[in-house]
């Protein structure tokens, strides 16, 4: 398994009492590292599968971010940027678990095709990519090439859409037109309607199937919608838990899916593990799963 996408410093910020607009609000704040791709490969390496990731972050965290990864088993080959620094994101929590981002990608928007090792696509079954990797002109060509570079190789492709907002900004049409043909694609309930035109996720998904070999649509405490091209869809129901923090869970999603698929191509029985991870990331602060113990990191951020 090949992730290429973003990296990121996110900084969690959940308010204890009503926000007090132009004075203070006491709030629990924690930083830790993330970002839609990175958070995936997290995910998977935790449950044992083989992944490499590839993405770019500022000089002062590469040593850090390193370290971080390869404690879940992730080999990870991230670029130096000697002028901008790692990608930030603050995540305002509200009470219901739920988030608002504001997002600088820093260093990720300089990702080049040079970054990507060659070597890491001609082992690889599945590439990955996150929407981000299309929402901007330098990065939109490096996801294109890699998708050409992998259908010549008879490699997988998974897309995950990742924003509303960005999906909006660029059109659904254009967003179609360049990830069409992908095996998998992950919109959560707002991008599959964005993507579809309809806001019935069942519908949407079927509709989608017109792009994608096998769609799913990811319903938050709803489960998901598994649909197949040639099949009818199917519910997967959601193991319910009262959420902490819903920040990756879609990635978390994603690799639990991507676990399972990748040893038996069941999209239903992917889904369904898929749920399970879900469920294990909203139950704690931060997109990750816990990381094993280190003996030493470089730095935190």
């Amino acid at each position: 398994m090949i992730v290429v996408g973003d990296i990121i410093n996110d900084v969690l910020v959940r308010p204890l009492s009503a926000v007090t607009t132009d004075s203070d609000t006491r709030a629990e704040i924690i930083r830790r590292p993330g970002g839609s791709a990175a958070n995936l490969a997290c995910w998977l390496g935790s449950l044992g599968s083989p992944v490499s990731f590839v993405g770019r972050v500022g000089h002062a965290d590469h040593a850090y971010h390193c370290e971080y990864m390869t404690r879940f088993g992730v080999d990870a080959r991230l670029a130096v940027d000697w002028d901008r620094e790692t990608g930030t994101i603050v995540i305002i929590v509200d009470a219901d678990g739920g988030r608002t981002m504001l997002v600088d990608r820093g260093a990720n928007l300089d990702l080049t095709l040079l970054d990507v090792p060659v070597e890491l696509l001609e082992q690889a079954s599945v590439l990955h990519l996150t929407g981000y990797s299309y929402f901007e002109e330098g990065v939109r060509a490096v996801a294109l090439a890699l998708m050409s570079s992998a259908r010549e190789r008879g490699v997988a492709l998974s897309v995950d859409p990742s924003s509303v907002a960005f999906l909006e900004d660029v059109g659904p049409e254009r967003f179609l037109s360049w990830t069409a043909g992908a095996q998998l694609c992950f919109p959560n309930r707002d991008e599959a309607a964005v993507l579809s035109g309809c806001s019935d996720p069942v519908v949407g998904a079927e509709r989608l199937c017109t792009y994608y070999e096998t769609v799913v649509v990811t319903l938050d405490g709803d489960g998901a919608v598994v649909a197949r091209r040639g099949s009818r869809p199917v519910a997967v129901p959601a193991l319910r838990v009262r959420p902490v923090d819903t920040t990756g869970a879609g990635d978390a999603f994603c690799a639990g899916f991507l676990d399972t698929w990748l040893r038996c191509p069941d999209p239903v029985a992917a889904a369904v593990a898929g749920v399970r991870v879900a469920r294990d990331a909203v139950v704690r602060m931060g997109a990750r799963p816990p990381a094993p113990p280190a003996k030493n990191l470089a730095r935190t951020i």
